[in-house]
């Protein structure tokens, strides 16, 4: 009898000891939603900046070399460096001094891919409001950092009848 509890009593440490020598299972990492937003918002003020200071490179590190943007009015946008050539054109023409303000409304994703819901304000020199409108943006992490892929726009004014 006493050999048969010596096994098994030796059984149940050995065990006991094979799984306490055992490394604790990797936690999983949990993805913040709340400190992408925060960078996407950091990226949105970044590109105001840019277009304010008519930094169309600047405004075009928001895209991946290979984004593709949708805007009003127009064809699709293929690469950054076309993005870069129409956001140069649009601010050679562009005497007004208004300014845009982007906020990010909201977020979807995980730490490869995200979805941005924003909203845009064109503001005047004197901070009052000339257009308002919606945009999406999605981002795809690329060498550590997130890239806007593909983004689209709306105005969310009334069309103004034709005179």
């Amino acid at each position: 009898m006493t050999s048969k509890f010596q096994s098994v009593a030796l059984g149940a440490i050995s065990a006991i000891a094979l799984f306490a020598c055992n490394a604790p299972a990797e936690e999983k990492k949990v993805f913040d939603l709340d400190k992408a937003r925060v960078e996407i918002q950091a990226k949105e003020d970044a590109f105001a900046a840019a277009e304010k200071a008519k930094d169309a490179k600047g405004v075009a590190a928001y895209y991946a070399e290979d984004a593709v943007s949708y805007s009003r009015n127009k064809e699709p946008i293929v690469g950054r460096a076309a993005i870069e050539a129409d956001i140069a054109g649009r601010m050679a023409k562009d005497s007004s001094g208004n300014y845009d303000v982007y906020k990010v409304v909201d977020l979807f994703g995980n730490e490869d891919m995200l979805v941005e819901i924003g909203s845009w304000t064109v503001m005047n020199p004197a901070g009052e409001p000339q257009d308002k409108g919606h945009y999406m943006s999605y981002f795809e992490k690329r060498d550590g950092k997130y890239v806007c892929v593909r983004d689209m726009n709306v105005t969310s004014m009334p069309v103004k009848p034709a005179m």
